[in-house]
């Protein structure tokens, strides 16, 4: 048996023929999922911003999937009159979803919390109401059909540990975490539900957000190391895909997320590990 059959038969909503719909799918992530899951046969749905970038990123998965097998969409998540037509077009076309990857999203920085009003709501209904709004018209319509599905939303390690930098992203992503956890305890909960939510958490990879790079740096993994890493941690039904990368292993993650979540338990400063005083300390838990 093949590696891709394996990974059909452990996930049925990843049966060839089934149909995935990928948001933020014209770079990144979602494009390299997109071409891993033509190429296992799945029909796609691509949905992103208008442009030259989806024209080319459809033609690209066409040449893999074949022509009726894709779905290319003009798609503001930010907007849920977009999305529920991306959902109205996906299941008009192809009967079905199986696969939803709420994968769109923005890095830019807005700045301070009392800056940019305007650019913390447009980072925000991006990152997450994006998501909010592709469960909202996705969900039902995957429930009602009885079948095996899986929703994988795109967070973040930012959201977990919050590192100085990018408020409003951290605050993006957090969200996303909390969100996609309460998506997958309602759908356990729901009397015949075969859906199941996953949250992804890539590490440091080489995408359209990757600021300043024009290659991918060298601690950087590539998109289709993420969706490798991310289709063998469904088949073990794992929640939370923690990605490492060329720089940080699980255990190094791992260490950094019980500091954050230390704070509260040790009642340090909030961020800590980026405090002064508490410097050395964090060094020593790291090494220890």
């Amino acid at each position: 048996m093949t590696a891709d059959a394996e990974i059909q038969t452990a996930l049925p909503a990843l049966s060839s023929g089934n149909v995935a719909v990928i948001t933020g799918g014209a770079s990144g992530i979602g494009l390299a999922a997109a071409k891993r899951l033509a190429a296992m046969g799945l029909r796609i749905v691509l949905a992103d911003i208008g442009g030259a970038r989806l024209d080319e990123a459809a033609r690209a998965v066409a040449a893999i999937a074949g022509d009726s097998a894709l779905l290319a969409v003009a798609t503001d998540v930010a907007k849920a009159d977009d999305v529920d037509r991306l959902a109205e077009k996906a299941f008009g076309t192809f009967g079905s979803v199986s696969l939803l990857m709420n994968n769109a999203g923005v890095g830019n920085n807005p700045g301070k919390p009392w800056e940019n009003r305007d650019a913390w709501k447009r980072l925000l209904d991006i990152n997450f109401w994006g998501v909010v709004h592709g469960v909202e018209a996705f969900a039902p319509r995957m429930l009602a059909t009885g079948r095996p599905g899986l929703i994988v939303n795109t967070g973040s390690k930012q959201g977990i540990t919050t590192p100085p930098g990018n408020l409003a992203y951290n605050v993006s992503k957090a969200g996303v975490k909390t969100f996609t956890e309460g998506l997958a305890h309602a759908l356990r909960n729901e009397p015949g539900a075969k859906v199941a939510a996953h949250l992804l958490i890539p590490g440091f990879t080489f995408t359209g957000l990757t600021e300043g790079a024009t290659e991918k740096p060298a601690g950087a993994w590539t998109g289709e190391q993420v969706v490798d890493f991310m289709l063998a941690a469904l088949v073990r039904g794992d929640f939370y895909i923690l990605c490492p990368d060329n720089e940080a292993t699980r255990p190094m993650d791992e260490k950094r997320m019980a500091w954050a979540i230390g704070d509260i338990i040790e009642n340090r400063p909030a961020l800590s590990r980026w405090h002064p005083d508490h410097k050395a300390a964090f060094k020593t838990f790291m090494e220890s």
